[in-house]
């Protein structure tokens, strides 16, 4: 569910795998490897589950940074984690 009260989507177990492991192969031609960090700033939407699944199938740190952050606070976030992706 998203946000919006009307806000859903459904999806199965197999489609969801599928997401998963297409983004953590895109994650591994960007170099991202295990124990690298990985910032994700989305709202809300199914891509952001799937990016926090694919870092944690390929062993990479995430972190989350609420949608509504500034440019300020999200730069500070991304500096104090040291991370080497952002994912928007």
């Amino acid at each position: 569910e998203g946000n919006e009260p009307g806000d859903s989507m459904k999806i199965t177990y197999r489609e969801l795998l599928h997401k998963v492991c297409q983004f953590a192969n895109i994650l591994r031609s960007q170099g991202v490897k295990k124990g690298d960090r990985v910032s994700i700033y989305l709202p809300m939407i199914l891509e952001l589950v799937v990016a926090m699944l694919a870092c944690a199938r390929i062993g990479a740190l995430h972190s989350v940074v609420f949608a509504g952050f500034s440019a300020d606070s999200l730069c500070e976030r991304i500096l104090d984690c040291g991370c080497s992706l952002l994912i928007t």
